[in-house]
């Protein structure tokens, strides 16, 4: 069953997303999801410490994984707080993590990155399909929040330009932990800064 709602979400499935909202028991399906996309996601984005040190590599992509799984969950807190307090969305926290879970899934498209691990010049290929991926996911994100939410779409874009904002943040801080640690890509910022 989990298959064949990741497959409808990457073929965008008209109503996969109501389906998970009202599916209680899809939670930890989307949980799994996102924990799983998380961790593919940063071995790929990650690829270039792979270069250097197996373990520095492996070890930072764990922890850029949790940071990202704890941005997926403010997010999905965010989102519920601004749609509730602003728009007085009828949602809650657990429904925007199956709907939101099941869109994630097209983070995963980072992990081709990993290929840029073999040469640098690899990265202008992957570069793209990691674009397509980012793009095809925001909108998969979008659809996702509106089913959630039932708001308009002009709402339900704000709530999730604030939702990211909050994300990105917390990304941010996360890099620069990564790089204060020496672990992963976040060395190459902490360089860069100094």
């Amino acid at each position: 069953m989990m298959v064949e709602r990741i497959i409808a979400a990457f073929s965008f499935r008209k109503g996969i997303y109501k389906e998970v909202e009202e599916d209680q028991s899809f939670t930890n399906s989307a949980w799994i999801i996102v924990s799983v996309v998380a961790l593919l996601s940063s071995f790929g984005s990650n690829a270039v410490a792979l270069r250097s040190s197996f373990g520095s590599w492996f070890i930072g992509s764990i922890f850029r994984a949790v940071f990202m799984i704890a941005g997926f969950a403010l997010g999905c807190f965010i989102i519920n707080w601004v749609s509730n307090k602003l728009f007085n969305a009828d949602t809650n926290f657990n429904e925007l993590v199956r709907t939101l879970g099941l869109a994630y899934v097209w983070n995963g498209v980072s992990f081709l990155s990993i290929i840029s691990a073999i040469s640098p010049a690899l990265s202008c290929v992957t570069g793209i399909f990691t674009f397509a991926g980012v793009i095809a996911g925001l909108v998969a994100w979008v659809f996702a929040a509106r089913e959630a939410l039932d708001l308009e779409w002009g709402e339900t874009i704000l709530t999730i330009v604030i939702a990211a904002v909050g994300q990105g943040i917390l990304l941010w801080l996360s890099g620069l932990i990564l790089a204060a640690l020496g672990l992963g890509v976040g060395t190459s910022v902490l360089r860069l800064i100094r």
